[in-house]
């Protein structure tokens, strides 16, 4: 059989100073009368009686309609009564009431004021603070991770080394011969002016070596493997700490760093280097075509003073310098993602701050080492 429906709720007002409830006070009931809780009214001084004899069924949300049409009343000035509820919807009816008292009764919060500059300043320097010392613990973890291995060779994981060996510097190969091709470029035709007005054309071949075997070769090759390396482990490992595959690794007991940590920061270690020497070779080969078309410098002449104005040490300077980006972009992206926590869009953000944070530590350490060469006189 087919389920009866309940009587809608109803309010009737026999009297002036009399309100009639009846049917189905519940969820399913009380749709009917919306349009009636501001219909009674009646004189401020007046008393009214609130007849719930004819109630049928009360539930929370009917109990909560009815509260409120009681102290609409009340809030009108007027007196009111009820008479003929049934005790359990008396009841229900007096813990709604007192729940909307005690709420009513409770203090507001107070509102949260603007921080000051000063205290933005400290909050941020607390951040700054906090993370390094979680750096830094990262760092002692995987340093004593990686004597573990080499203590037990038999704990490295080549297959894992020879991956990232690929993903991180065969499959970059493209992107960093392109952009090193086209930075030497855009530097010998920037310096071809002014070499130019001085009759000093030849010289383009000191300007584009140095300038890209000690500099500009080794840091836009980081810069690139830490936006493209450097962010999808971060994203990697971020992804498998919201899914807890790194809390499972650890239940099965298999170490994370030694899987995910070591591998990378290895393979980062030997690729950068090799890329490094990859992009001084383009660099220099687009300034060669360009200092061709711009000075009239032969592929001959140049090469010849660039074999007489750059030493090996140049070169060297700008090799031993990769070893140190490369395991600056590593730890950075590797230690993000395993500050991942919550869901994709704390993967998205520790993904940004592991590129943002290594691309600036990477310009720091070259800045040092322009300071250390510069005090060595090299």
């Amino acid at each position: 059989m087919k389920a009866l429906s309940p009587t809608p709720a109803a309010i009737a007002q026999p009297t002036p100073q009399e309100l009639a409830l009846s049917g189905s006070w519940t969820a399913r009931g009380i749709g009917a009368i919306a349009q009636q809780l501001g219909a009674p009214s009646a004189p401020s001084t007046a008393a009214m009686i609130v007849d719930g004899e004819r109630i049928e069924a009360l539930d929370t949300a009917g109990a909560w309609v009815l509260q409120k049409l009681l102290f609409q009343l009340r809030d009108n000035g007027i007196v009111v009564t009820t008479r003929g509820l049934r005790p359990e919807f008396a009841k229900l009816l007096e813990g709604i009431v007192q729940h909307a008292v005690d709420r009513a009764d409770k203090p507001m919060p107070a509102t949260s004021r603007s921080s000051t500059v000063l205290e933005h300043i400290g909050q941020s320097t607390a951040a700054v603070v906090e993370q390094s010392v979680a750096l830094l613990g990262f760092i002692g973890e995987s340093a004593a991770a990686l004597a573990r291995c080499v203590a037990h060779p038999s704990r490295f994981r080549g297959r894992p080394i020879l991956y990232n060996i690929r993903r991180a510097g065969f499959d970059a190969l493209p992107i960093v011969g392109l952009l090193s091709f086209l930075l030497g470029i855009v530097i010998t035709y920037q310096g071809a002016d002014q070499l130019r007005q001085y009759g000093a054309n030849i010289f383009v071949a000191d300007l584009v070596g140095l300038s890209m075997l000690r500099e500009f070769a080794p840091l836009i090759t980081a810069i690139i493997i830490a936006g493209r390396s450097g962010s999808a482990y971060a994203a990697q490992i971020g992804t498998m700490a919201v899914t807890e595959e790194i809390d499972a690794m650890r239940t099965i007991g298999i170490a994370p760093l030694e899987l995910l940590v070591l591998p990378k920061v290895i393979a980062l270690v030997i690729v950068l280097p090799l890329l490094t020497v990859f992009a001084d070779v383009l660099g220099v080969f687009g300034g060669m075509i360009m200092a061709r078309t711009q000075l009239g410098v032969g592929f001959g002449e140049f090469l010849d003073r660039f074999v007489t104005a750059v030493g090996m040490s140049a070169y060297l300077i700008g090799i031993c310098k990769a070893p140190v980006f490369a395991a600056i972009i590593a730890v950075i992206g590797c230690f993000q993602g395993f500050r991942t926590k919550g869901g994709a869009d704390s993967v998205g953000r520790q993904t940004t701050r592991s590129v943002v944070q290594a691309i600036f530590l990477v310009i720091v350490a070259d800045a040092l080492f322009s300071i250390a060469f510069s005090a060595l006189g090299l």
